[in-house]
Formats: structure tokens, sequence, C-alpha cells
């Protein structure tokens, strides 16, 4: 609720500042009682929120405490989590902070929820923080920044289909229009208000514009229009469907005076202007409104000449402005009792009362007061006339061209926001565009770089596919290679033992049959020499037998045809480099159920790791190991050679080649390696996954 204080004539005044120094006694005692209770128990209602929003809105509290209730209010808002129920208790406090014309903080809570409500994309309290700042900017007299949001909050309000809220927001337009004197684009926009507004249960609205229309037809001299349009408002009150304390009845029966008084038609206006004084609680509801229907009485009574109780009347209103600081009507107010004076021939005191209005007019810059001022000034000196007249003239041409300055500030505000409007609008399409034809070559790129990966790794894929049929043949190639020499080796072995078994063992059982006929000589030095030769041949055949028999034995059968490969290329390191090398293959090794793609996988690495030692390990020593490690076979090559740093080292084609072989074998690579302290590389490959390549 947008509302402010109350008071009456002088006495009751009075009375009431004894009446708020009883109540700020109260609040004291009370609040010091509380505080004490407070110290029992710490669960007291004016801890909660509710509590301090209901003290800060509590028109008994001096202003000061209601501040403070206010303030504390705030501070537990801002600690709670920023949703829609935390915006909306953001708004009573900015609605304290109105009523209580504390400006500040009504600017500073309603620029937090404008901006919480951007942050979150909430366009319905969005808008509403709109209205609360136009509303800033129109007590402000800032009329030009009220409009301007105003115009947002029309904007977002027509996109949300609120038609109260779009409808009162037009109005608060047409307020502004009518304050600044545009009276056609004010009337454009109250029906336009009224318009929206079919169908809605608004009467408070409706009054407001039916009520806003007949002032404004009274100032464009539109009198009969003016006053049709008061009575629709009228018979809304009629209905009873407005608050009393809004004091409506009072204020419509003021307007309708204030066209008689224009009409010259003094009597109803009079009528009219006691009517109006005649509502009850008037004076405790709207004190404002009180002094200028008791002002308007008076002035009414002046043109009629009914002198009763005037001044007296005059000045009572006077009075009750002055309390309330209503410059404006204090203007009007002392005008009038110079017009009073002047009639009374009274001239000191109506040129007196005229200078006070002409030197408050000044002060506050209402270039309107000052030209009513100015007027009367006028007519109650006619000595300076030609001097005020002048001045009259030129301020009411810096008035019209104000006026017409406004009016048009006021249209460029819309045209400038629905341009700004528009390009936001083109912009965000380009933006669109962009990022459809950004998004299709990103899609393309993608697709192309997906196509082309796939074509790469089945391209991989066919690499290894032939390098892995590749070290097959290979393989294959040394097996065939060691098995013609195993073969040609054995076929030389047997021709051998067959030469020693036909040839060597027939003669040498010739000489033994010989030997043995010899025995029929009985002489005795013969049976002894032809028995030590007998014995001798005898063991010569027995030696012959045995090797014939080792030559036979097939140890080296294909299943260690690997094991021979690998032996020939020790021996072709130790031919070929003078560096110590050391060889050894675990002899419980089962190599024939171990795939011959690991195999040849293994070789491999192991003539990439020699020729690296011989390249660049400067090293002194070499030494080469196949264990079995439970069911996985181990191949360590180690070196004592300079070493290399491995985080740092380049990852050449050898190890690379080394970890790639060692991956295809399904195992595990370690290397170790420092400065100067040799060299160490560690394949485990798991047996019981490999299987027999047939």
């Amino acid at each position: 609720m947008k509302s402010f204080s109350i008071f009456d004539s002088t006495q009751i005044l009075i009375l009431k500042k004894y009446y708020y120094i009883l109540i700020l006694f109260l609040v004291v005692v009370f609040g010091c009682t509380k505080n004490k209770i407070a110290s029992k128990n710490n669960n007291t209602s004016e801890d909660s929120l509710s509590s301090y929003l209901t003290l800060a809105n509590d028109d008994h509290l001096p202003i000061t405490y209601k501040k403070k209730y206010n303030q504390k209010a705030f501070a537990i808002i801002m600690n709670q989590k920023d949703d829609s129920i935390n915006k909306v208790n953001l708004f009573k406090v900015a609605n304290r902070y109105y009523n209580m014309n504390d400006w500040n903080g009504y600017l500073e809570t309603s620029r937090l929820i404008l901006e919480r409500s951007k942050k979150s994309r909430d366009t319905v309290n969005m808008a509403k923080a709109y209205t609360y700042l136009g509303d800033y900017y129109s007590a402000q007299s800032i009329s030009d920044s009220a409009y301007l949001y105003y115009f947002k909050a029309e904007k977002l309000y027509l996109n949300l289909n609120s038609n109260y809220n779009l409808a009162k927001t037009i109005f608060s337009k047409a307020n502004l229009q009518f304050n600044e004197r545009d009276y056609f684009n004010s009337e454009i926009a109250v029906f336009k208000a009224l318009k929206t507004l079919k169908g809605e249960n608004s009467n408070d609205l409706l009054y407001e514009s039916y009520n806003l229309l007949g002032i404004l037809y009274n100032e464009r001299e539109e009198f009969d229009r003016a006053l049709e349009y008061h009575n629709k408002a009228l018979a809304i009150i009629d209905n009873q469907s407005l608050p009393s304390v809004l004091q409506s009845k009072a204020s419509s029966l003021n307007n309708m005076g204030y066209v008689y008084l224009n009409l010259k038609n003094y009597k109803q206006a009079k009528s009219n202007f006691e009517e109006g004084l005649k509502q009850e609680h008037l004076f405790e509801d709207k004190p404002k409104l009180y002094a200028m229907l008791l002002d308007n009485l008076a002035y009414a009574k002046f043109k009629l000449k009914e002198w009763d109780e005037l001044p007296d009347q005059f000045y009572r209103a006077l009075k009750i402005r002055d309390s309330l600081h209503l410059t404006a009507g204090v203007i009007i107010n002392k005008t009038h009792l110079s017009e009073y004076f002047a009639s009374k021939n009274d001239t000191l005191k109506a040129v007196q009362y005229a200078k006070q209005a002409l030197r408050l007019s000044r002060s506050t810059n209402r270039l309107r007061s000052i030209l009513e001022s100015l007027k009367q000034m006028g007519a109650v000196d006619p000595k300076n006339a030609s001097k005020y007249s002048k001045e009259y003239i030129l301020i009411n041409d810096l008035l019209q061209k104000a006026e017409r300055k406004m009016g048009e500030k006021f249209s460029r505000i819309e045209y400038e926001t629905d341009e700004i409007k528009v390009e936001n609008t083109n912009l965000e399409g380009q933006n669109k565009k962009l990022l459809l034809i950004f998004g299709s070559f990103i899609i393309l790129a993608i697709l192309l770089y997906t196509i082309k990966l796939q074509k790469v790794r089945q391209r991989e894929l066919i690499f290894k596919q032939q390098q892995q049929q590749a070290n097959a043949e290979i393989y294959n190639l040394l097996i065939n290679q060691q098995n013609t020499i195993e073969i040609n080796s054995i076929k030389e072995r047997k021709r051998v033992a067959r030469e020693l078994h036909d040839g060597v063992l027939g003669r040498m059982f010739g000489v033994r049959i010989n030997l043995d006929s010899l025995n029929k000589i009985k002489d005795d030095s013969g049976i002894e020499r032809r028995l030590n030769y007998l014995s001798e041949l005898k063991n010569i055949e027995q030696d012959i037998r045995e090797i014939s028999h080792n030559l036979n034995r097939e140890k080296s059968e294909l299943i260690n045809n690997f094991v021979a490969i690998v032996t020939n290329l020790f021996e072709e390191q130790k031919k070929t480099y003078t560096t110590k090398f050391l060889a050894h293959i675990d002899p419980t090794i089962k190599w024939d159920i171990i795939d011959n793609t690991v195999k040849i996988n293994l070789y491999r690495i192991l003539q990439e790791s020699l020729q690296n030692c011989n390249k660049y390990a400067k090293a002194t020593k070499i030494k080469v190991e196949f264990k079995r490690q439970n069911d996985n076979l181990a191949l360590k090559i180690s070196d004592d050679g300079i070493g290399f740093n491995i985080n740092r080292a380049k990852k050449g084609i050898g190890l690379q080649n080394i970890k790639t072989r060692t991956i295809e074998c399904e195992g595990t690579l370690e290397i170790k390696s420092k400065k100067e302290e040799g060299t160490s590389i560690t394949i485990v490959i798991p047996i019981q996954k490999t299987h027999k390549t047939v």
C-alpha cells in the first residue's frame, strides 16, 4: 500500500504530537521490556521476518523505528535463497520504503529486485520492478526516466498477457503525459488502458481512468465531457467497490467542483466542495485532499461573496498544507488569499501574499505556479504590471517549449526503445543464422573427420593384419630354415652313424674275429696280447656305438626351433660386437604353447633392444634373460651404459615399436633408466592367454 500520514486542523495536529510522544514513550518502554524477555527467551515474534515487515508498516510507530524494522527484514531476506518468495518479500520491503518516503531505500531495493529478476530470467518480477522504478522517478518528477521504465514494463506485460498490469502501466504513462501537459497523447493512453481493461474486474483502475479523463477534459476546457467522466467515476464509487480509505468520492466531488468553478457555476461548485468535506474520516485518511477541498470551498464562497468563515477557511487550509510541506498547495492558497484581500481593498496584504506566492514559486522552479503568481502580481500591483507581463510571456514561452520538448522526448523514448528492440531482434535473427551456419559447418567437419578417422583406422587395421601376416611368414621362414638346417644335420649324423656302423664296426668286427681265431695258438705271450687287443676292440666298439646313438638322438626337435633362432641371434651379437654379452633362457619355459605371433614380436623386440644398446648405450656389458614367472613369460634386457632421462627423452621409433609389440602381446612394458646408471627393459607377457597358431 502506497499511502501517506494524516493530519487535520492545528488543534488536532498538536494533540497528535502529544499522541506520538506518548506512543514513542510506550514503544521505548515496550522495547526495553521485550529486550529483557528476549534475554530469557530468544524465540520472540519480532525475530521473524513477518513481524519486522508488520512493524515497518505500522503507522503508529515513529519513522525511525519503522526504518529499523524494515532494515532488519531486508537483512533476513538477503540471507535467504534467491527465489520467487524472496522477490515477493523484497517488494514488501520496497513498499514500506515508499510509504515512509525513504526514496534511497526504495530505489536501491527496486534495483536489486530488477537485477535478480534479470539474472533468473523472471520476466514477471522484472516487469514489476520496472513499474517500481517508474514510480520512483515519477515521485522525483524525473518524467523522462519514469516514462522509460513504464514503457519497458508495458512491453513485458504485453508479452505476458497480463491485462490488468498492462493497463495499470499504460495509465501510469498517461498520468505522466498529463502532468507534462501532453494532453493529446495522455488521452490516447487512457483509452488504450480502458480498452485493455475490458473483461477485467478492475474497478479501481477504471475509476482512476475516468477520473483522469475528467481532469484532462477540464484542462482542455471541454467541461461537458469532463463532467461526464467524473460522473462515471462517481458511479463506480456508488457501487461501493472501492475501499473507503481511498476517499475516492471526496476526490471526485472536489474535481467536479473545480469544473464548476471554471464554468463560473460557483453555487454548484460550493455544493460539491461541502459534500466532499462531509465524507467520513476524510481528515484522517487524506489531509492533503481535505486542505484542497477547504481552500476550494473558501474560494467558491469568496466568488459568491459569502464572507462567513472567511478568510479563516483559507488560513486553516494554508496551515495544513504548510505543515505537510505541500508547496504547490501553499502557492495556490496564498494566491487565493491575495485575491481575497484585493477584493477587500487591502492592497498591502494582497501584494504581500502574491509576492510570497511568487517567491515560493521561483524557489521551487515551478513554471506554471510562477505564471499564476505573476498574473496575480500584475493584478494587485498595476504599476509594475508591464514588467510582470513581460516575464509572464517569457516564462510562458519557456513552459510551452519545455512541454513540447517533453512530449517529443516521450515519443522518442518509445521510438528509440522500439528501434533497439528491432535491432536486437535482427541481431538475434542474424545470430541464429550464423549459429545455424556455424553448426552446419561443425557437423560437416565432424562428419568428414569421422570418415577420415574411420579410413585411417581401417588402414591401420589392414596394416596390422599385413604386419601380423608378414611376421608369421618371417617366423615360418626362420622355422623352415632352421628345420632345413636341423634336417640336414640329422641326415649328416645318420650318414656318419651308418658309416661308423656299417664301415668301422664291420672292419673292427673282422679284426676281432681274426684275433679270436688266434686263441688256438697255445703260446702264452700270444694269448695275453690277443686278450688285450680283444678287450681294447670291445671298448672301441662300445665308444663307437655310443657316438652313433648320440648322433641319432633328436635333441633339437621343432619345439626348440625358437630357442635355436634366438641363440643364433646371440651368437651374431657376440661375433659382431666386443661388448660382453650374457644370455640365459629358462629351460622350464614351454615354447610349444606360446603363439608364433608372440615369438616373432619377442624376437623383434630383442633385435630392436640389442640395436639400441649397440648404437647408443656405450655399454660394456649387456644381459638378456628369459624367465618364467608363474603363468607369465618375462623378458629382461639390461645394460650398464650411459642411460637416459625417461621423462625428457624423445620417444623414437624404436621405443614406440617395442611398446606397440608389447601391447599386441597383451603384455606390460617397464623401462628403467638413469643418467650414467644404465637401462633395463622388462616385458611381461601372460602365457595362459596365448595359444599355438596352426
